[in-house]
């Protein structure tokens, strides 16, 4: 186990503990969840994961769940989803109109595999600051779900130049969670953003898509990509589910949401 303190940098990725260990992919603890830290550890794909009551843990797993965005697997039901979304008043995607409260929504969700929450307090408290200082480099953001004025999903995770981390995401609304997602793919074709990290490997995650990668290739693709300009306009407009080959339908049709 390498500890680390506030004015210690990350060690290398490849230090950190493989499938030998009790937890792989741990490179570091230590050291307070601070804006600067996290720009740090994404630049080098690191992420914080940790419970209530342990010190902050620092990860870099091997291999690396990613979701292309050119191979995402929109299913029948979902594109019916979607396309009743789309023509139902009050129904709509928003970016960053309510980051914080996406995060504290996530916090209470369950998640595939794990009790409890890793959005503790302190990561709340930074990622919100991080969102709210618009570094010019990137930042988070938030990808929300809204009916008739109220937040049933979404999903948050980091830009930083043209890669998108993605943390985390909530439903309060069957399929909720999966609308956000088809729409954070669309806005990633339209950006010229390849990747969407996914951490971790799951079921529910493969089944759209994702897949494993080395985490040597992994780090190159992310070495490439945030040094690049990222996207001006973080807006939602409809005409952004044409990436998805998903048209409005008449404003007239009133079918309810799934």
């Amino acid at each position: 186990m390498i500890w680390i303190d506030d004015h210690q940098p990350l060690p290398p990725t490849h230090l950190a503990l493989g499938h030998d260990s009790d937890a792989p992919g741990l490179l570091a603890a230590g050291a307070r969840v601070t804006v600067a830290r996290l720009r740090e550890a994404y630049a080098i794909g690191v992420f914080p994961w940790y419970s209530p009551g342990q010190p902050p843990l620092w990860w870099s797993p091997d291999p690396r769940m990613v979701l292309p965005v050119a191979e995402f697997k929109l299913s029948v039901s979902l594109r019916k989803t979607l396309r009743r979304f789309l023509r139902t008043p009050g129904c709509e995607i928003r970016i960053d109109h309510a980051f914080t409260e996406v995060m504290r929504a996530c916090a209470t969700a369950p998640r595939e595999g794990q009790d409890g929450t890793w959005i503790v307090p302190e990561i709340i408290e930074a990622y919100s600051a991080w969102h709210r200082s618009r570094h010019p480099a990137g930042h988070p953001h938030s990808i929300e779900t809204w009916v008739d004025g109220h937040l049933v999903g979404g999903l948050y995770g980091v830009n930083l130049g043209r890669m998108f981390f993605g943390e985390s995401m909530f439903a309060r609304r069957t399929d909720a969670s999966k609308i956000a997602l088809a729409a954070l793919v669309a806005f990633c074709r339209a950006h010229d953003i390849a990747l969407i990290d996914c951490q971790q490997a799951t079921r529910h995650l493969a089944s759209f898509g994702a897949r494993e990668i080395p985490r040597p290739v992994f780090e190159a693709h992310v070495a490439r990509m945030r040094g690049a300009a990222p996207p001006a306009d973080w807006s939602y407009h409809p005409g952004l589910w044409a990436q998805l080959g998903i048209e409005a339908a008449p404003a007239h049709d009133t079918e309810p949401p799934a």
